[in-house]
């Protein structure tokens, strides 16, 4: 929600943003963890829990309403990033039912930004712009990063078989044992909204032709400029169809921990 967020991850590196939007963020959401846990212990969990809840609504609400119409396709991907740091408020604000999505989400969700900021950065490149006017065509100059990115796209609007599937819908099934009904239906009206917005942006990236009075640059697909978002995507992948135990068991101790009461 801070207004310098989409100006830096829109002009940053695409190494940099996914280091923003995979990592930094992922490391700020901690304080939260610590901020709930205090509160459980303290006997006021239903006092954060409301907070949380407003607070995740507020961001994918925020996020949708920017992303729709959005041209700079960069910046696009920095309101994804406040839209999923509000879904890992709303599956922490629903407290127990959803705390294993919630733990899973930051993963996925890490993992994915990787693959979207990557692979925009290599269209970045190719085209010497970042606005949708100008970038169109992508999978004709560059048919692995476009496509990279088309499938970035689709993993981190919680589409299957991908790892957001998996950790949005288990915060949307603890939102529905929780018995909040209206937050999953707010939650999935937003989800809607912001697959929308993303998917008018992305489409135009990818499809059609670039426009022929748009000076041609010398970058194209390489493999060492490719295969770390192909590495990435895998292990989003895999995360969508079968978590390794290891991650498993440390994902059940984080959930034991957070609902706890020392």
């Amino acid at each position: 929600m801070h207004t310098w967020k989409p100006d830096a991850y829109g002009e940053a590196p695409g190494v940099v943003g996914a280091m923003l939007a995979g990592g930094v963020t992922s490391l700020a959401f901690l304080a939260f963890l610590r901020v709930y846990h205090i509160t459980l212990v303290a006997g006021e969990a239903d006092f954060i829990q409301r907070i949380l809840l407003f607070m995740g609504l507020l961001s994918m609400a925020v996020a949708g309403l920017f992303m729709v119409g959005q041209r700079d396709f960069k910046r696009m991907l920095a309101y994804s990033s406040v839209e999923h740091m509000g879904i890992l408020m709303i599956g922490l604000g629903i407290g127990l039912p959803a705390l294993f999505g919630t733990m899973l989400h930051i993963m996925t969700n890490g993992l994915t930004k990787g693959v979207l900021f990557l692979s925009a950065a290599n269209i970045h490149r190719s085209y010497n712009s970042k606005n949708t006017d100008v970038v169109q065509g992508a999978l004709r100059r560059l048919p692995l990063s476009a496509g990279l990115f088309l499938a970035g796209f689709i993993a981190i609007t919680g589409s299957p078989p991908f790892g957001p599937f998996v950790s949005e819908f288990s915060i949307l099934n603890g939102a529905f044992t929780a018995g909040s009904y209206l937050v999953a239906g707010l939650f999935l009206f937003f989800l809607l909204v912001v697959f929308i917005g993303m998917g008018q942006t992305v489409l135009k990236v990818v499809q059609g032709r670039a426009a022929a009075d748009i000076p041609p640059t010398h970058y194209r697909d390489a493999w060492h400029t490719t295969a770390p978002i192909v590495a990435l995507l895998t292990l989003v992948l895999l995360l969508g169809v079968f978590i390794p135990e290891p991650i498993r068991g440390l994902l059940d101790d984080a959930v034991r921990f957070l609902g706890s009461k020392p």
